[in-house]
């Protein structure tokens, strides 16, 4: 996949199984991809596709009854993979690698005020004394929106809003000053409105700290206001990767036609909304060919036999579909993505409107 920089992360190969109740589950089934410096990659898929098992590779965060089986994902120069002990992998997470999970809730201690857990973050990674780590700690929740932060500071999570929450996971995530920031579908529990907060301010943070972002969502809406480069999960793979111009406006794989025609905010009134029919395939088989084959409106018979390689669209734009073979029938995408751009404009100006 070419570029002139170097990645800060290069993962490459990388397999992840599960044994559960006597059986393998294959979760991760060779991906490949790169993080470069200052930029935001989103993975897109649905439930269950492998986003979330993929990134926690980088952190060491896996169940107990998974591993890493084959790859490698490169970070300063070395292997991560080649951490083994909790103690190697705390040299990482948090510090290096930060994560914003989906619900604050189960990221924030209930029984612990606001403040000391920001503190007991700084004072571990960055040594600090706790007037200092205070100090810090103050000027974090202001910086995340946290009002009147100095007297908040003392509060129990329960007291603030499922907004305010994240806002506070945040903070503890870049108390750590972490060069790459994994975002877990960090607004999915959020509403609309604050759910557009919550992206503006990540995004405003990353300018500020400059730092990586692997953006996990499943909804293609979130990724058009966040993205630089897109990759696109289905049954733990990649199987389109791009630009973010290129997944909108160009898309190859059936798939990712699929998301996009039943994006939401992208539906006419009156009309029934597109759904991708069918469910994804048992991780737990050994899947042949095209693991969407039997979802796909536009599969071939070879799809059913033979898994596809990953063709090259451009320097930047890859997809796994046999659809991209010199000898495979042209196929247009449906009507809805080859509308897409006239009718983001329309949303865009009727939003202008309101």
């Amino acid at each position: 996949m070419t570029e002139t920089r170097e990645p800060i992360l290069s993962a490459s190969d990388v397999e992840v199984k599960f044994t559960v109740r006597g059986k393998t589950l294959n979760a991760i089934r060779k991906i490949s991809c790169e993080l470069y410096d200052g930029e935001t990659l989103a993975i897109v898929g649905e439930s269950g596709s492998g986003k979330s098992v993929f990134t926690k590779t980088f952190t060491g965060m896996l169940e107990a009854n998974g591993s890493v089986t084959n790859g490698h994902a490169v970070f300063e120069g070395k292997d991560l993979y080649e951490n083994k002990t909790d103690a190697e992998w705390e040299k990482i997470r948090g510090s290096k690698i930060a994560t914003i999970f989906q619900d604050p809730m189960t990221s924030l201690n209930p029984i612990i005020p606001i403040g000391k857990q920001i503190t007991e973050v700084i004072e571990k990674h960055q040594g600090k004394s706790f007037d200092e780590a205070k100090k810090e700690a103050i000027k974090l929740m202001t910086e995340v929106g946290i009002y009147d932060a100095e007297n908040r500071f003392d509060e129990y999570p329960f007291m603030y809003s499922g907004g305010m929450r994240q806002r506070i996971v945040i903070a503890i995530a870049l108390a750590c000053h972490p060069k790459i920031l994994i975002c877990d579908e960090p607004t999915t529990a959020l509403d609309v409105t604050v759910q557009a907060q919550i992206i503006r301010l990540i995004k405003k943070l990353q300018k500020e700290y400059g730092y990586s972002i692997i953006f996990i969502t499943h909804d293609l809406g979130v990724v058009a206001n966040v993205a630089d480069r897109v990759a696109i999960m289905y049954a733990g793979q990649i199987i389109e990767y791009g630009n973010v111009d290129e997944i909108f406006y160009n898309p190859k794989h059936p798939y990712t036609w699929g998301l996009l025609s039943s994006l939401p905010q992208l539906g006419i009134k009156g009309e029934p909304l597109y759904a991708i029919h069918g469910t994804p395939p048992s991780l737990y088989d050994n899947i042949k060919g095209d693991a969407f084959a039997p979802r796909s409106d536009y599969a071939m018979a070879i799809d059913f036999e033979q898994e596809p390689p990953m063709f090259a669209v451009s320097d930047t734009h890859f997809a796994k579909t046999w659809l991209l073979d010199p000898r495979a029938p042209h196929v247009e995408p449906p009507a809805q993505v080859t509308q897409l751009h006239e009718r983001m404009k329309e949303v865009i100006s009727e939003q202008e409107g309101e």
